[in-house]
């Protein structure tokens, strides 16, 4: 499509010079933009696509960045970047020293607020509005763009509960599209399709407010008496007599509205964006909207790698026999519940990202997505496993961060059987900093009363996951990276193991190399290249635990080496290797230690291998590592 409009646009200024009865080009245009770089320069494509309208009626109305939009969550804001100064650096984004996939307010002043996990837009929003109210900025707007399954989320309610309670006048922007990556399931869900069905009351309340404002005759002690007038004539018309959940918060509704109309989005947006008060706008969408295949596949094309954009055609996998971690996670799953009818399944909104679905498929009635709810998930995990079931719980490592206490007062503290299966660990990508699993070693192993493990392999998990589910083995951490696995020749059979126990790999005699998790396969492909090329010999040790640490091992290890090299893919600061040398000093065990892992940093995105390469994570890295110990280079003394 040849850009007559996009081109010119570098910020929200230039938007506004269009006419409005243009602006459907625009967004045609905006559209067709972003579907051509996603193919390319794979990202979150249907999110994006379902609010090009709206992200367009939003910037021609708004003054940003002095008027605050927060976004959530964030992967719907590509529009909103190429609006605003980015479009010639899109084809960077998520890439390594490119622009990030999610809002980044060191990116960009329009970024109002960082929104790597959903549900925190109106906390966010409401505590920007308040500022305002304090610093008397009267005419400074401010909005929180809330969808893509957010709104299912705990700590939205929390910042609605919020709203309602303190003179504000953020504005609430519900997308709803009744999709997060999978279709959302639960109460609050049914409960807007009941809103959006209930199209006469909404009618009649918005015409009834709008001839009382403009007459001047509804204020805000006089708001709440029209609140109670419109809840008895929904009642009157609809099957539903309950209350309008907004309106009986004391936040004004207003909706719904066609979210792909966007001169009537400009229009409403116009008219609502002074009035006082906290309000919300009920935007009906469509997730992948204007993309043909988005439509009809939501779930596949909400982030689908790279395609052809004419027929829809998704890039095949280089070594597609080679299962994903995911799926080894998902394919497991499925076996043991068939063997274990106390096995149930809990994921926040999670089912096809850590293949739960599989499982799901099966025994829909023991698989539970309980929404974008990683607290919620925890502990109802917790009841679970209380009464008597074998909840496995998959949360992704960085999101398993908003369930700490839950995990802590919940499950550890009442020593209660539950799996945590902690997916996307280690190093994840292109999603960045808020998505790098590089804290859950360091978070979760000063917690008593938990079992922590990282299988090097899809063999190692299967089986850390037949374990962690037999009788009696209390709290059980699993965490395992994203991508694939090792091999596609897999056994069938099980194998417990022992809980605290690690692994010899490799014999050797000058230096022990010691790992956790995946880190074990760069590492043994670095071992193998320095004994080919040098006289040197060098064990290799997959502990497999972080908790309880092998300390037979350890004793064996500190006898005999003097030289040692402790590897993971966490960070620094408290993980795998604070944990070895913990062990050593408290030990009297004099070694000198060299270790490997995430410094004290937020990792940024970019393709994992080029991560695990600048963090020196690499089998490249890794090599250099080892020489300079062999040589004497580098020497800590541990005590």
């Amino acid at each position: 499509m040849k850009s007559i409009y996009l081109k010119n646009i570098n910020s929200p200024s230039d938007l506004k010079q269009i006419p409005k009865a243009d602006l459907p080009l625009v967004c045609n245009e905006l559209r067709q933009f972003i579907i051509e770089e996603v193919s390319q320069h794979p990202g979150h494509l249907g999110s994006s696509l379902g609010v090009v309208e709206l992200t367009v009626a939003v910037h021609y109305c708004f003054d940003a960045p002095y008027d605050r939009i927060v976004w959530d969550v964030g992967h719907q804001a590509y529009g909103h970047k190429i609006l605003t100064g980015r479009r010639d650096k899109f084809h960077t984004n998520r890439q390594m020293g490119g622009i990030s996939g999610y809002p980044v307010p060191s990116e960009s002043e329009y970024d109002s607020f960082g929104v790597g996990h959903a549900s925190t837009s109106i906390s966010a929003a409401l505590g920007m509005s308040m500022a305002a109210t304090l610093k008397n900025e009267k005419d400074r707007n401010v909005m929180a763009i809330i969808g893509d399954g957010a709104m299912t989320g705990g700590l939205a309610f929390e910042g609605l509960n919020n709203t309602s309670m303190n003179q504000n006048n953020l504005l609430i922007i519900l997308n709803d599209n009744q999709m997060a990556i999978d279709e959302i399931r639960g109460g609050f869900t049914q409960y807007l399709s009941d809103i959006t069905t209930s199209e006469t009351y909404n009618r009649l309340r918005y015409k009834a407010y709008k001839m009382l404002h403009k007459a001047g005759l509804i204020n805000e002690d006089k708001r709440k008496r029209l609140i109670r007038l419109t809840n008895s004539i929904k009642s009157g018309l609809s099957k539903q007599s309950s209350n309008n959940i907004f309106e009986g918060l004391n936040i004004r509704y207003f909706g719904p509205v066609d979210g792909h109309d966007v001169v009537s989005l400009v229009k409403i947006l116009t008219e609502i964006k002074n009035y006082k008060g906290p309000k919300v706008l009920h935007v009906i969408t469509q997730k992948g909207k204007g993309y043909e295949p988005a439509e009809k596949e939501t779930t596949l094309w909400h982030a689908p790698g790279a395609f052809n954009v004419q027929t829809g055609e998704r890039y095949a996998d280089e070594n597609p026999n080679i299962p994903l971690f995911q799926t080894v996670f998902g394919e497991t799953l499925l076996e043991l519940a068939q063997q274990n009818e106390k096995i149930v399944g809990v994921t926040p909104a999670m089912p096809s990202g850590c293949s739960m679905c599989i499982m799901q498929k099966s025994m829909p009635n023991r698989v539970f997505d309980v929404g974008i709810a990683e607290g919620h998930a925890v502990t109802f995990s917790a009841g679970l496993a209380k009464d008597g079931m074998a909840p496995f719980c998959n949360i992704y490592s960085s999101f398993m961060q908003r369930a700490y206490d839950n995990v802590i007062h919940d499950v550890a503290l009442q020593k209660l059987n539950v799996v945590f299966c902690l997916d996307r660990a280690g190093i994840v990508g292109t999603d960045g900093a808020t998505h790098q699993g590089q804290f859950d070693l360091a978070y979760m192993r000063c917690i008593p009363n938990l079992t922590i493990a990282a299988p090097r392999n899809e063999h190692e998990l299967r089986n850390l996951m037949y374990t962690a589910q037999l009788p009696d083995m209390g709290a059980f951490v699993i965490r395992y990276p994203r991508g694939k696995g090792t091999t596609d020749k897999w056994r069938n059979d099980f194998e417990k193991i022992e809980i605290g126990r690690g692994i010899c790999l490799k014999e050797g005699n000058d230096l022990a190399v010691l790992t956790i998790g995946t880190m074990a396969n760069p590492a043994a492909r670095a071992i193998e290249r320095i004994e080919k090329e040098q006289n040197t010999s060098i064990a290799h040790y997959d502990m497999r635990f972080v908790k309880p640490l092998d300390a037979d091992l350890l004793n064996i290890i500190g006898k005999k080496f003097k030289k040692i090299i402790l590897i993971e893919d966490g960070a620094l600061k408290g993980g795998f290797g604070s944990a070895i040398l913990e062990y050593f000093a408290d030990n009297q065990i004099c070694v000198s230690v060299k270790r490997l892992g995430i410094p004290d940093m937020f990792v940024e995105h970019g393709l994992p291998e080029e991560l695990y390469k600048m963090l020196g994570l690499d089998s490249e890295g890794i090599q250099k590592a080892i020489m300079e110990v062999v040589s004497g280079q580098w020497l800590v003394v541990s005590n």
